[in-house]
């Protein structure tokens, strides 16, 4: 398997070396956690300056850690006295109660502590539950297009791979696939696992099928406005009934797991953030046409859902705006800064443009604004608002 280096990644957890918080790489199944630690790892053991303790718990060499009297006992034994001690865990949840080891040794202050684990073990919300000190936790996501070009580098036309990008998705372990069948064969064994291991059986659910009909109901129904009653009244129309409530419960599951993301919405002339409706965008493009495949495709959403994750990837936070009775795709913020982004799949023609720019052009505040659309042409501006084609934005 050709190896990719995630240097914004690496950059981001560099930043925090040396920092007393414990920092916990999350994401999706084979988004490619594990081996973001084994980067870290190379590049502090090559400099030679701190005591690296890397412990792969999947490892069966390893089997003996996984209780957490024994993990503590080996890494005491490693610790060096002198200079720092780093101390790295991958699948930290095959040792049961590792959380009390993490603590104990956190609270020692002799350890810059990186730990990466199963979903169904270190779901965001359970993190404050686990950890007495103070934690950190690093996102990661599937491949952006951007990794996806150096991945795929003997492609020299951005656009033709764009398309290839859209369908294929971002989980790097797919691409040792040749055959289309096969690679999609794996996405669909990913989808299976993170169902069935890190929520089914885990969380005792009681009811298996509702889970796996809405996982597919928000995946054709990525960026559009949905509700927890919403979303029963649909499944019962497919004879598949159950409550509002259970829908609720069932898609907070799905979000923790880090399949689906979450957008509350903002009404930027109230002020105000609206508890009625969110968008939910899928974590990777590539489960949604691994199992569901082409059907009913919106290619539109599909740009919305891609220029969401890129967005969260640059570190900003995410709303949906709406201005009255227009909605504006994407409020994001990051720090003082503020950009309001409209996504197309089309803006050809004239009407086209003037219908997507519409709610940009009726918000008349300072900050930035931009129509980010499949245009294939070089950026533009109309009347101040950056037309933008997603392919070279995606790129930046």
């Amino acid at each position: 398997m050709k190896l990719i280096k995630r240097d914004g990644y690496i950059d981001r957890l560099s930043a925090l070396r040396g920092t007393p918080d414990i920092k916990v790489i999350t994401g999706v199944r084979r988004a490619g956690k594990s081996k973001l630690l084994e980067d870290l790892k190379d590049l502090i053991v090559s400099e030679g300056r701190e005591n690296v303790i890397f412990i792969d718990l999947s490892d069966l060499a390893n089997e003996s850690l996984c209780e957490y009297h024994a993990l503590n006992d080996y890494v005491i034994a490693n610790t060096r006295t002198s200079g720092g001690n780093v101390l790295m865990i991958d699948e930290v949840q095959e040792c049961r109660g590792f959380e009390r080891t993490i603590n104990s040794l956190h609270n020692t202050g002799k350890y810059d502590i990186y730990l990466t684990g199963s979903n169904a073990f270190l779901l965001s919300s359970d993190l404050a539950t686990l950890f007495t000190g103070r934690q950190i936790e690093i996102p990661v996501y599937p491949f952006s297009f951007a990794e996806f070009a150096r991945y795929f580098d003997d492609e020299q036309d951005m656009e033709k791979l764009f398309d290839r990008y859209v369908l294929m998705g971002g989980l790097p372990g797919s691409y040792n696939y040749r055959d289309e069948e096969d690679r999609r064969e794996y996405v669909r064994e990913v989808f299976e696992t993170i169902l069935t291991r890190d929520l089914v059986q885990k969380f005792r659910l009681a009811e298996p099928m509702v889970l796996r009909r809405l996982a597919e109901y928000l995946m054709d129904n990525v960026a559009n406005l949905t509700s927890p009653h919403r979303t029963s009244v649909q499944l019962a129309q497919n004879k598949v009934a159950t409550s509002h409530v259970t829908a609720a419960n069932y898609i907070e599951h799905l979000t923790r797991a880090f399949l689906f993301h979450p957008v509350k919405r903002y009404d930027i002339h109230g002020k105000r953030y609206l508890s009625v409706s969110e968008k939910y965008y899928l974590s990777d493009l590539g489960f949604r046409y691994a199992v569901l495949g082409m059907r009913n495709v919106d290619w539109g959403r599909a740009l919305e859902n891609l220029v969401y994750l890129e967005l969260r990837r640059r570190g900003y936070d995410v709303y949906v705006g709406k201005f009255y009775e227009l909605e504006i795709d994407f409020i994001a913020l990051r720090g003082s800064e503020k950009i309001y982004i409209q996504v197309s799949s089309d803006v050809s023609s004239r009407e086209t443009l003037l219908r997507e720019i519409e709610p940009l052009a009726k918000v008349k505040d300072a900050y930035p604004k931009m129509l980010i659309a499949r245009t294939r042409n070089p950026e533009t501006d109309y009347e101040g608002i950056r037309i933008v084609n997603i392919v070279e934005w995606l790129l930046k």
